[in-house]
């Protein structure tokens, strides 16, 4: 497992100091990576407004890595059968995950930075919700079609049971005497009755052709068996069979092959189904990750405002490290930016609460610090 922060800092002279300094222990120790975060001027607008606006960044980036996992982990179910293809399918802009965080770049043309905050914020929750809305609907409408496929095999092949499976692959149509007065049943007949039926069979009707019957297939259950009789005494063969516990199949080699044709419709339906929502996951589950980090940027940007004032002056980062090396990598942050806000580092871990609405994270550092979620990155 992995921890991958976005941190901003002030560039006044102590803190570019200490992000050389942070820069110099990381090549030497190999304790994490470290890049730019580049994020464009953006308009700040009232300050007083930018405490509402970073709780509702808060809500929608919780909402927004829920709508990723869902869309991830549709994908993985709908290609399970080609699971690890997943890293070349969950992509961001054409290229994998991370290299998207590490090389970021504003998309202007989407996210135009001469908009509010709060209009840049609307822009992704807009889009992150019809996500999440067609994202239900295409699912249930392939399931439903993954479902409708599945009953028809069953109903062809069922559980492979002798009263169930399709019989075309044995019957041929020369076992079946079809005329004007004469037609053929066939009959499943347990393994344990063989000689019962052969005995009993001409005597279940007075209209059975002698000697007619021929078994046709058995497996570990049981046998079909062929037997011919005249087509008035059908329904009483049927009823006499049955109270002899041998069951008469309904069959037709018409019927069971426009069956089978269905099936093979239905497999095609559901190919192409399959193509055009694999196509639909994997841009949408790219666009959704793209706005995922837009939005990234927009909090580091919120956050770095108030917490560092105006005029907007600050330095962010992305640090990918390990969870063995996190701690250490806390304990250097938070010797090398103490000076941004003493207190931060009066506890053992390096957090301290914070009543301030919208100003702080779950976790308090003197340095601005978002997490992001590895889990969905890693399983890419």
């Amino acid at each position: 497992m992995a921890d991958l922060w976005l941190i901003s800092v002030p560039l006044d002279s102590t803190s570019l100091t200490s992000v050389a300094k942070l820069k110099r222990i990381i090549a030497k120790t190999n304790l994490a990576s470290c890049c730019k975060f580049s994020i464009p001027d953006l308009k700040v607008g009232i300050l007083d407004s930018l405490l509402s606006v970073s709780d509702d960044l808060s809500k929608l980036d919780t909402l927004t890595e829920s709508v990723i996992k869902k869309t991830h982990q549709c994908m993985r179910e709908v290609m399970e059968p080609s699971s690890d293809k997943m890293p070349e399918n969950a992509l961001a802009n054409g290229v994998d995950l991370m290299s998207y965080i590490t090389k970021f770049q504003w998309d202007k043309a989407k996210y135009p930075t001469a908009l509010p905050l709060s209009s840049l914020a609307d822009i992704i929750s807009k889009e992150v919700s019809q996500m999440d809305m067609e994202l239900t609907s295409r699912a249930a409408a392939y399931n439903s079609v993954k479902m409708s496929l599945q009953s028809l095999e069953h109903k062809v092949d069922g559980t492979r049971s002798l009263q169930t499976r399709n019989l075309n692959d044995v019957v041929r149509k020369e076992d079946l005497v079809v005329s004007e007065y004469l037609t053929t049943l066939l009959v499943v007949v347990n393994r344990g009755s063989y000689l019962e039926w052969e005995r009993t069979y001409e005597s279940l009707s007075e209209f059975v052709v002698p000697r007619s019957s021929r078994k046709l297939f058995e497996d570990g259950e049981g046998g079909v068996f062929s037997v011919t009789l005249f087509k008035r005494a059908v329904c009483e063969f049927k009823a006499k069979a049955k109270e002899s516990k041998f069951t008469v199949r309904e069959y037709s080699f018409d019927l069971e092959s426009k069956k089978q044709q269905e099936v093979k419709q239905q497999n095609v339906h559901k190919k192409e189904q399959y193509g055009i929502f694999v196509r639909w996951l994997k841009v949408n589950f790219s666009g959704v990750f793209v706005a995922w980090i837009h939005l990234k940027a927009l909090r580091v940007f919120v956050e770095s405002v108030l917490r560092y004032g105006l005029p907007v002056n600050y330095q962010a980062l992305v640090l990918h490290t390990d969870k063995k090396r996190s701690k250490k990598l806390r304990g250097e942050l938070a010797s090398l930016f103490k000076h941004l806000d003493p207190t931060a580092t009066t506890s053992k871990t390096d957090q301290v609460s914070c009543e301030i609405p919208g100003l702080c994270q779950q976790e308090y550092f003197s340095y601005v610090c978002f997490h992001v979620n590895t889990s969905v990155l890693e399983a890419s």
